[in-house]
């Protein structure tokens, strides 16, 4: 098998697409999954946190829970913008509670496309998901190494 299995928690979000049909309703879900994420402390929208590449405003926190490739990988993230927040919500079920190691080895961009979002994202909002996963992706590198 290739690579770690996605999430019980990224998985909800690929049946719940599947029952919606319609991409309106599709993008409204995404909304309400950033609205329901927990919100980030203000202070740590720094300029270290912040994710460049992105047209609206993205913050990347990560969380690692021990040490090397076996410690759990979390973030606390934020946007100004209520899609990209939604497309954070996404990262996160994708990512939370994966081993920095396997953090690595996954193919969100395939993930994603599950979902349907290379689809119907701008190709602006497609650069900055592929700059937040890179953020993760790097974070996670280092902390391996």
């Amino acid at each position: 098998m290739a690579g770690p299995m996605a999430s019980a928690e990224f998985e909800e979000i690929v049946e719940t697409f599947e029952f919606l049909e319609d991409w309106e309703d599709r993008y409204r879900h995404v909304i309400e999954l950033g609205r329901a994420m927990a919100p980030m402390d203000e202070a740590l929208k720094t300029q270290a946190t912040r994710v460049e590449g992105c047209a609206s405003q993205v913050w990347i926190h990560p969380r690692l829970d021990g040490t090397g490739a076996l410690a759990r990988f979390d973030f606390a993230g934020d946007s100004d913008a209520m899609i990209v927040r939604g497309l954070i919500a996404v990262l996160h079920a994708l990512y939370s509670g994966q081993s920095v190691a396997e953090v690595q080895t996954i193919d969100a961009i395939a993930e994603l496309r599950r979902l349907g979002l290379d689809e119907h994202l701008s190709s602006q909002r497609s650069n900055g998901l592929r700059a937040m996963v890179a953020r993760i992706r790097s974070v996670a590198a280092e902390a391996c190494a």
